[in-house]
């Protein structure tokens, strides 16, 4: 069976209509409905959205880079272009051909493979594309692929796995593994208003991350820290000492409550960096990551 072919999406993919559409399958009847209703998953083949065509603006990538810890300059930092697929994340998990509702589905990990600086001012090219769900040892993930070109090159891509929970495989694999960096000596003391202001800059505004009412009712004791801005902030801690052409990849662990304090931690490797974000308490792992030059 061949990929899928690419439809191109336009206007506010990331806008508050798109996240009344994620919401909507969630509902008890409502989500039922014809054209609401997710299609069965048995069948999942994949989908491919694109974007017109977006130029990178500086007010935009300045805002992006105080709220996650970056100096301002001509390039954008490393994670920013995923600022300009996650719309495209969201019109895919939307569309009632993707099996899995939105709300409740868990970002567990994230791969960037940047191929070189990404210059404030470029115009991009940027297509999702979600493969057929692979088993989990903890339900079922799908992988979101992001390829960002200027003018026909490569030059930024993403893999997002995101865990749907169910019955899953016992022999499935459980994940990535990664080379152990210190439980951290630099503490971060984390607002309680984190996640709505990382929320304003990215589009992301799952009631997860935003109030402890709203956060409390999918389940968690109160707002909880964006995982993409977790990788962002430890991306920052070592944004100086990273090569041009580089992977980050992370897993995301335990959720980080707001407001609250992390640990970051790092060592070098012969091909770049280990770093982990943790409870400064109890040592429990938040995130763990490391970084590749290429």
């Amino acid at each position: 069976m061949g990929a899928p072919e690419t439809r191109e999406v336009s206007g506010d993919t990331g806008g508050l209509t798109t996240l009344l559409k994620a919401a909507l399958p969630s509902l008890p009847v409502v989500g039922q409905l014809p054209g609401i209703r997710k299609a069965s998953g048995k069948d999942f083949a994949g989908l491919s959205f694109s974007r017109p065509p977006v130029t990178v603006e500086r007010a935009h990538v300045e805002r992006y880079a105080a709220v996650c810890g970056f100096p301002v300059k001509d390039t954008v930092p490393l994670p920013y272009p995923h600022m300009l697929a996650f719309p495209l994340h969201m019109a895919l998990m939307s569309d009632p051909a993707f099996p899995a509702p939105p709300i409740g589905t868990v970002h567990l990990e994230n791969s960037i493979t940047q191929h070189r600086p990404v210059r404030v001012g470029e115009s991009l090219a940027v297509t999702v594309a979600v493969d057929p769900a692979r088993p989990h040892a903890k339900g079922t993930v799908y992988d979101f692929r992001t390829t960002v070109t200027a003018g026909g090159e490569t030059v930024w891509g993403e893999t997002s796995a995101y865990l749907r929970r169910g019955k899953g495989e016992e022999s499935a694999p459980a994940g990535a593994t990664f080379p152990d960096a210190p439980a951290g000596g630099t503490v971060w003391s984390l607002p309680g208003d984190l996640g709505r202001t990382y929320a304003a800059v990215s589009g992301d505004h799952n009631p997860i991350h935003l109030h402890p009412l709203t956060a409390k009712a999918l389940g968690f004791p109160r707002q909880i820290a964006h995982g993409m801005w977790t990788l962002a902030r430890c991306t920052a801690a070592l944004e100086n000492r990273l090569a041009d052409a580089v992977r980050v990849d992370v897993a995301f662990k335990k959720p980080v409550l707001l407001p609250g304090k992390v640990a970051f931690g790092s060592r070098p490797l012969d091909d770049g960096y280990a770093f982990s974000l943790s409870n400064p308490r109890s040592g429990a792992p938040h995130l763990a990551g490391r970084t590749t030059d290429l």
